[in-house]
């Protein structure tokens, strides 16, 4: 299927008009102080290689819309997938439940005419049978590339949507949203020890830009690499110790650790370590951390959010200081400020909130290098796995897939088994040096909140903390 000229054309059918949309929303909003109607269409494909063969393939293709009201503190919200006058009108009657507006309306999103990424269909641009080659391809690469190579896993994903904002005052605005990743996994056994190496990039741009050899072959050299290190590790040593963090990926951490502390709703319900704190010292002098959605074709990325309102950079701690937190149209109107562009959903099944989009440290002065010398005995962190944060008191944990130990300022052996324990607050203030290194991650971010899943992205140069807990395994 080739994706038509206006691309709104799978929104509105034969059993939906533009015009009819407008109408429906400002009769099913009429009582409420906000809301919108949220139409989408998304199709999604994947495939997934291993055991050098094909497994999984997969193709979806799914549209309906979600409709929401709120008044005051209180949201109404129905969703079906059929975009259609008369599910619209069945949803309304949802709408009716809550409490009628008795303040004025809240204005619309500013008007964008940015677009941040191509509005082409990464589905339609490259055939089946392509994509499966080079699935194939990368398998016998990396399984050429060392004889200790024993099991390669690629994972190919790409997404189309297509979503259109519609408000009761007669505001409209569209985003057509690709979103495209490759994964390579590579278990690599040597003398009775198998380890594993993963490596991922990803974006909202089109197939091709994966399919050019030099980006897949960094892939397989990159997830072949750590998993030779991991094959020569030795077990983590345990204890509080000063910590090297990579650039790059490695701001996993600080989006767990501090980004979601820094979201609109746990602030205005009192419930995050940073609630009450604009304004105050929360981090080392050089920390600034910010969320930015506007950057071009990055995975985490929207020309506008999903309640229709631009993003943009926002400062959220600069220098140290406390500067401000992301919010979604609800938490910023009752706390009296503007909305950032972070109200995000995962589908037309659910109701915004506020999340992040690339969330990320920006570089300091310091050379990675001399940062290295100053660590008399500690670890470095190069690349994560999961993480988990408890959001009321930002205590986390971290494992790490690829770390090595620091002995008088020189890189030791890989460790295996590494996990790092701290709380977001403080570990902002154990900062102690800031790399010149900026580098965003290779877009492969998925960030959880409340039971829905959206892409990220995050960043960082070089950090050194100062006292962080390492869980390790030696005895």
């Amino acid at each position: 299927m080739t994706s038509p000229a206006d691309p709104r054309q799978f929104l509105y059918r034969d059993q939906l008009d533009p015009e009819e949309a407008k109408r429906l929303t400002a009769t099913a909003l009429d009582h409420a102080d906000d809301g919108e109607l949220y139409l989408q269409y998304a199709r999604s494909e994947a495939f997934g290689f291993d055991d050098g063969r094909l497994k999984t393939a997969s193709y979806d293709t799914h549209s309906g819309f979600g409709l929401r009201a709120v008044s005051g503190e209180t949201t109404a919200f129905a969703h079906a997938n059929e975009i259609s006058a008369a599910a619209i009108l069945r949803a309304s009657e949802t709408m009716a439940l809550i409490e009628p507006s008795t303040g004025p309306k809240a204005p619309p999103p500013q008007h964008t005419n940015r677009h941040l990424y191509t509005d082409a269909d990464p589905l339609d641009l490259i055939p089946f049978a392509d994509k499966v080659n080079l699935c194939q391809t990368i398998d016998a690469a990396a399984r050429a590339r060392d004889p200790r190579v024993a099991q390669v896993s690629v994972s190919l994903s790409g997404s189309w949507n297509v979503i259109e904002v519609v408000r009761p005052d007669g505001f409209t605005a569209t985003d057509v949203r690709p979103l495209v990743r490759l994964n390579v996994s590579i278990v690599v056994e040597h003398n009775g020890r198998r380890e594993t190496g993963t490596f991922g990039i990803g974006g909202r741009y089109l197939y091709e830009s994966l399919f050019e050899p030099a980006t897949w072959n960094r892939a397989i050299d990159e997830a072949l690499a750590q998993a030779l290190v991991n094959l020569d590790s030795v077990a983590a040593p345990a204890g509080e110790m000063t910590v090297l963090l990579g650039p790059g990926w490695p701001g996993v951490l600080l989006h767990e650790a501090i980004g979601h502390g820094l979201e609109g709703d746990f602030n205005r319900k009192g419930t995050s370590a940073f609630a009450g704190r604009i304004g105050e010292r929360v981090a080392a002098p050089g920390v600034t951390v910010v969320d930015d959605g506007s950057i071009n074709a990055r995975r985490g990325s929207l020309s506008i959010d999903d309640e229709g309102t631009p993003t943009r950079e926002n400062i959220l701690i600069e220098d140290g200081i406390l500067k401000g937190y992301i919010h979604d149209r609800l938490n910023a109107r009752l706390m009296g400020v503007e909305p950032t562009g972070n109200g995000r959903r995962e589908s037309f099944a659910h109701a915004p909130m506020p999340r992040m989009t690339n969330t990320f440290m920006k570089g300091g002065q310091d050379d990675p290098a001399e940062l290295l010398s100053r660590v008399k005995k500690g670890i470095f962190a190069k690349s994560f796995g999961g993480g988990q944060v408890d959001i009321v008191s930002g205590k986390f944990v971290f494992s790490c897939t690829e770390a090595y130990l620091i002995e008088n300022g020189k890189l030791g052996a890989p460790i295996k088994g590494a996990t790092l324990i701290g709380d977001g607050p403080s570990v902002l203030t154990k900062v102690t040096g800031i790399g010149n290194d900026f580098a965003l991650d290779e877009g492969v971010g998925m960030c959880g909140k409340g039971g829905q899943s959206v892409p990220a992205g995050v960043g960082q140069p070089t950090l050194l903390v100062s006292g962080l807990t390492v869980g390790g395994t030696a005895v």
